[in-house]
């Protein structure tokens, strides 16, 4: 197996964009994100032919999990993993196969079809299970092992996407995996990151700061994965939407112990528990819509956790990251605050759209708010992403 210490080196050598992961796949996943909710937007509202046309919206719902999602959860799994373990990261030659399996996998499926297509599409995701798999089982860190299990999940809902009579079986798993990663690894950063600013700017005590995972927030985990499998095997069954609701409710209950109300002052914080709070109302409208179907849409559900948690929660971990990954003050400036205020509010007129039979003035603002988010990333974190790290040290 490859020496750390060899991997060191392969990483210094690197270009400063092969240097960590989540250098190109935040980059890359930030800028698809951008460019596919208008493309669709505008072929749903007739505005002529595109990227989708062959695909409509199972290629849509396709490239938002499996492109933009993909890259995102692989550009923060690579780079947190070493953190787990302390193993160097993926970098150099690797880390371009690894980018470059993914790029394939978008020309695969935009420009080709069949099953070679298929497999190119397929394969990113069981490389990057196998990966982490690897670098887990070498850093004997055996607590991660569920954070893998899920990656291997996704990437076996993939495969499932590619049998027509169970592609949506396979979103909605898909869904359940991007949720519980969130539970999961949220369920860690967003208290241990208040924890941390609070005490750098205040005086600690201990009553007041939010405290490390506790039997109810496993339990509350434990409740949103039953939740969700009942959810992925029986969508239609009233019980489902009554555990759906639960197990939401139970994910607010978890966040507002947290102490969000008070990170107020700093936006790099606030913008975690934004985003979480999204996974509560998010299962909670699926839930309601299983068992208010005439007074609430499955789609406002789907878009709350779409838009909302994930697009949200994405952004809010990609500029914390790169801020801190690359040697900058972890403080948000106009331009990343700006960048949570047009995914919120993108999310919210989406979901509201849903509400409203996909009103088209609705769904172009909420596209062009949200989409605009991940632009506005690309612009203001490009310079910082393909750049080296400061000479000097920051602070923050």
């Amino acid at each position: 197996m490859e020496r750390t210490a060899d991997r060191g080196a392969q990483r210094r050598a690197a270009p400063p964009l092969l240097q960590n992961a989540f250098r190109p796949f935040f980059l890359a996943g930030a800028f698809w994100a951008a460019a596919l909710v208008p493309m669709w937007v505008w072929e749903f509202a007739g505005g002529g032919s595109g990227p989708f046309a062959s695909l409509g919206l199972t290629g849509h719902a396709h490239e938002m999990l499996y492109g933009y999602l993909a890259a995102i959860i692989c550009g923060f799994s690579l780079t947190a993993i070493p953190n787990w373990t302390g193993r160097a990261p993926v970098a150099g030659n690797g880390l371009a196969a690894l980018f470059g399996l993914w790029v394939a996998g978008r020309i695969a499926v935009l420009a080709f079809d069949g099953m070679i297509a298929a497999l190119v599409d397929i394969a990113f995701l069981f490389v990057l299970a196998a990966v982490a798999f690897r670098e887990v089982m070498a850093g004997k860190n055996w607590r991660n092992l569920p954070v893998v299990a899920l990656l291997t999940l996704f990437a076996l809902s993939h495969l499932l996407f590619h049998a027509p009579e169970y592609y949506l079986a396979a979103i909605r798993g898909t869904f359940a995996v991007a949720a519980l990663l969130i539970a999961l690894i949220g369920g860690r950063i967003v208290p241990s990151f208040t924890r941390n600013w609070l005490a750098s700017v205040t005086s600690p005590h201990t009553a007041t700061m939010p405290g490390p995972m506790k039997a109810y927030d496993k339990a509350s985990i434990g409740v949103l994965a039953l939740a969700l499998l009942g959810w992925v095997i029986a969508p239609a069954h009233l019980l489902t939407g009554g555990l759906l609701v639960f197990a939401g409710l139970t994910q607010l209950v978890r966040l507002a112990r947290w102490k969000g109300q008070a990170t107020l002052a700093e936006p790099l914080v606030w913008s975690l528990h934004a985003g979480y709070a999204w996974l509560g109302i998010s299962v909670v409208l699926i839930g309601a819509a299983i068992a208010w179907p005439a007074a609430i849409t499955a789609s406002a559900g789907l878009h709350a956790m779409a838009a909302g948690l994930i697009g949200t929660m994405t952004l809010a971990v990609m500029t914390r990251a790169s801020l801190g990954h690359t040697g900058r003050a972890r403080k948000a400036d106009t331009v990343t605050t700006l960048i949570y205020i047009l995914a919120h509010l993108g999310a919210i007129i989406r979901v509201c759209a849903a509400l409203h039979a996909n009103d088209t003035l609705l769904l172009a603002a909420g596209a062009t708010l949200w989409s605009g988010a991940f632009l506005l990333f690309c612009i203001g974190y490009a310079p910082m992403l393909f750049g080296s790290k400061p000479t000097s040290p920051v602070s923050g």
